[in-house]
């Protein structure tokens, strides 16, 4: 009977001491470098909405990150934007159909993205990017050709910091798919008959991403 209860107490301590050293190994600090951690990245397309002016835009954006033992990646990318917008209401007024007038441009810059929950078929991240872009007027149609009104006060260049928010679905172990929603947060565009703050607002869309995530 002592050896059956001393071989008992033997174990249970085996088993609490294999415990207690899994659960070290699980809070143990990692780095960039453990040679545990498992780093990765993706190519991505996103496709995106917004109302620029009352007016319907469309986005078209792409961007590549490295991925830091799943949950952080970091990357660049941008987007171009383009909408007919009917921003100078003094020419239209004064010439009607005359015009055909558009807000075109795009920005780019660095992200830096949280990933909650990636090995979940269904998680959260939280990309922001930080960077700058360009905007002009483009018109399309021959009064434009002498160029009798064109200048600078028709483009400018802006800093913008954009947040996002993305649903992430893991389609397969390198693809990606996630509904995004984001706000665009720029500095004040500085264009004849233009609000300064045409570029502020939110963006809805897809994104695919492909890599080893």
């Amino acid at each position: 009977m002592k050896t059956i209860t001393l071989l008992l107490i033997l174990g249970l301590g085996v088993l609490f001491a294999s415990a207690q050293e899994s659960m070290e190994q699980k809070d143990e600090i990692t780095t960039i470098f453990s040679k545990n951690k498992s780093n990765g990245g993706y190519g991505a397309i996103n496709f995106s909405w917004t109302e620029i002016e009352q007016k319907s835009a469309f986005l078209v954006g792409a961007r590549g990150s490295w991925i830091i033992d799943h949950s952080f990646a970091i990357g660049l990318g941008g987007c171009g934007f383009i909408n007919n917008l009917d921003h100078h209401d003094w020419m239209d007024n004064a010439w009607n159909d005359s015009f055909d007038n558009s807000l075109a441009g795009g920005y780019g810059g660095i992200y830096l993205e949280p990933i909650i929950g990636p090995r979940l078929p269904v998680h959260l991240s939280f990309p922001v990017l930080i960077g700058a872009g360009g905007i002009a007027r483009v018109a399309n149609n021959d009064y434009w050709d002498n160029r009798w009104m064109y200048d600078n006060n028709h483009e400018d260049a802006f800093f913008i910091v954009e947040p996002a928010i993305e649903l992430e679905f893991n389609m397969t172990r390198f693809m990606r798919m996630a509904g995004t929603l984001s706000y665009r947060f720029t500095s004040d565009i500085t264009m004849e008959n233009t609000d300064p703050e045409v570029l502020r607002g939110l963006s809805a869309g897809l994104i695919f991403k492909f890599g080893k995530f």
